[in-house]
């Protein structure tokens, strides 16, 4: 079973979020989606992400058939799951 997500209240200048909205569009994500692979770029910069993490699913649409949480890498590019792997693309952790 996985582990249940924490909702969390977070309060944003308005230009930010706007510009975090526009960003995540772009890479077709929603904008909690986006905060969260921010978050996790920076825990990984700074060598804190944690080693068991749940992946994050790829941005876009799931693709018929497949469920967000049936532990496949959610259609992600070889970049995208390198990038989600502690230590980012580098593998400095």
């Amino acid at each position: 079973m996985a582990a249940e997500r924490k909702p969390i209240l977070l309060r944003l200048d308005p230009a930010v979020h706007d510009a975090l909205a526009r960003w995540a569009a772009d890479e077709l994500r929603s904008t909690n989606a986006q905060i969260e692979m921010v978050l996790r770029r920076s825990l990984a910069d700074a060598g804190r992400l944690p080693d068991r993490l749940a992946p994050l699913r790829g941005p876009g649409r799931p693709r018929k058939g497949r469920r967000a949480s049936g532990g496949d890498d959610g259609g992600r590019t070889e970049a995208q799951r390198a990038e989600a792997e502690p230590g980012g693309q580098n593998g400095a952790a």
